[in-house]
């Protein structure tokens, strides 16, 4: 069965870019971004895998860590890096998994038999500190990533966590908030002394001042 939002992330053992990881202890109170790759010396993948490392300082803001995975073995990783560095202008910063097992891409469900038998997919999976899967995306293999609206969804979990709020289509930190309509106008006026903008009885903007 496939993984779904709220299931605990499988822990794992895997060798790495970095040596093995042992998933649950390398994340400790951290959040993580686990993405798969199709393969290695691939175009999308080689693009993507610069951003990331680009976004690290970005992903550190967040407390969350990133780890890449691919079905090929570690000397291909190794030799990958330096066409990933030499192509994006930015070198791997993170650990990129061997998992030429396919250990952890059944336990994730990375595979899909009817786009590929033998490939990951491009999956993404968002992960809190209680090792919680928070969200869950899948790309076909031809299409990359937006990682800016990872880190936007990444951020709206965040601030979720912490406040009786939810956010509208298109959120970006800074714009309005939803009060969540579990929250009686009497229960709101105390959290958002603010005030909010009442469009209907269940959508009640604010601005977090924050």
């Amino acid at each position: 069965m496939a993984l779904q939002l709220g299931d605990t992330a499988p822990d794992f053992s895997q060798d790495s870019t970095e040596g093995v990881i042992n998933f649950h202890e390398w994340l400790g109170d951290s959040w993580a971004i686990l993405f798969s790759h199709p393969k290695d010396f691939t175009p999308v993948c080689t693009t993507e895998l610069g951003e990331v490392a680009r976004l690290k300082s970005e992903f550190d803001k967040r407390n969350t860590r990133a780890i890449g995975l691919s079905v090929d073995p570690i000397e291909d990783h190794h030799a990958w890096k330096g066409d990933i560095e030499e192509t994006q202008g930015c070198g791997l910063n993170f650990p990129l998994l061997a998992d030429a097992d396919r250990s952890v891409s059944e336990k994730y469900g990375m595979i899909h038999p009817n786009a590929n038998d033998t490939l990951t997919v491009r999956s993404v999976f968002v992960i809190d500190p209680k090792k919680k899967v928070r969200l869950t995306l899948t790309y076909p293999a031809s299409a990359g990533r937006n990682f800016q609206e990872i880190l936007r969804v990444l951020d709206s979990l965040q601030l979720t966590d912490n406040e009786k709020v939810a956010t509208p289509v298109n959120w970006r930190q800074g714009d309005d908030v939803i009060i969540v309509p579990s929250l009686s106008n009497e229960e709101a006026a105390k959290l958002f002394p603010q005030g909010w903008d009442e469009k209907k009885p269940y959508l009640r903007m604010t601005k977090l001042n924050k």
